[in-house]
């Protein structure tokens, strides 16, 4: 892989007096930004399986949203490690983009209004059993917010030790969990020390915590700001599963998923888990 090299302030300042201004338009060997984004591969890999030229859209937009996801994936891994090292103000950033990641992510549904049943049904045959509900890096998503379901490994089985790390290991929320016990408030040892390939399920003293913490309104409390990152991150991952469901609703209604799920009515029951559920009950005791 051919590398960008690097250059400094002074260097760029350099270059734009002996240019004018002027963008820098000959270059010897590859140009830089294709070097760096590695767009010769990142075009390559829309390959669609009909003529349909709506497809193409389907394709791309999905393809975008693979990388949001993984772009998510990331930014919440960092969360976790810094959450782990008691390093609460910092671990605020890397969940702050995460909530504009997500926003990103969910804007990418607009591209997809124009898909009648009609539109999708000129190519959707040709997809066989290819399914988003098949897509590893979301499924490491939901991992990593605390959403398991043991099932929805089977199709990875064979594939990504990342993904079982995930589903084995503390999400996003057991983490946050423990920086709260850390900072002396009173949780049962059975919610620090457990299987975390079990979900959690809500507690009241997690509940109670975090009643705790909102009540300390002064500007150092990283745990209320910690709290409200996390509360942005459910709301916009909250958002991308109605507007998943909306996008189904509207371009193949109730007819049977290709994945062999019952499609709109599998989407809707999956809603209703709720991602850091104790951040949303205490909010009735504040």
């Amino acid at each position: 892989m051919e590398t960008v090299r690097p250059l400094n302030a002074a260097e760029r300042t350099a270059r734009a007096r002996a240019t004018g201004g002027q963008p820098i338009t000959d270059f010897d060997q590859r140009i830089p930004y294709d070097a760096y984004v590695r767009t010769d591969v990142l075009h390559s890999l829309q390959r669609t399986v009909t003529d349909d030229p709506g497809e193409m859209s389907f394709l791309m937009i999905t393809q975008v949203m693979e990388l949001y996801f993984k772009l998510i994936a990331f930014e919440l891994r960092g969360a976790q490690e810094l959450l782990r090292a008691d390093r609460v103000w910092e671990a605020i950033s890397p969940l702050s983009r995460t909530a504009l990641h997500l926003e990103g992510l969910n804007g990418s549904w607009r591209g997809l209004r124009w898909m009648t049943p009609a539109d999708f049904n000129r190519f959707r045959d040709q997809l066989g059993e290819a399914s988003g509900l098949q897509s590893g890096m979301y499924r490491q998503v939901e991992f990593l917010l605390g959403l398991k379901n043991p099932a929805l490994l089977r199709p990875f089985k064979s594939r990504s030790a990342e993904l079982r790390r995930a589903f084995d290991g503390p999400s996003v929320w057991d983490d946050a969990v423990a920086a709260l016990a850390r900072r002396g408030h009173d949780l049962p040892q059975e919610l620090l020390v457990r299987d975390f390939s079990i979900e959690h399920e809500p507690h009241e003293a997690v509940e109670r915590a975090w009643v705790e913490v909102y009540r300390d309104t002064s500007p150092g409390n990283d745990l209320r700001r910690l709290g409200e990152a996390l509360t942005d991150v459910a709301e916009a991952f909250g958002e991308w599963r109605r507007q998943h469901v909306a996008a189904v609703r509207r371009s193949m209604g109730h007819k049977p998923g290709s994945g062999g799920s019952n499609g709109l009515a599998w989407l809707e029951r999956s809603m209703a888990r709720v991602v850091f559920p104790e951040l949303w009950s205490a909010r009735t005791h504040m």
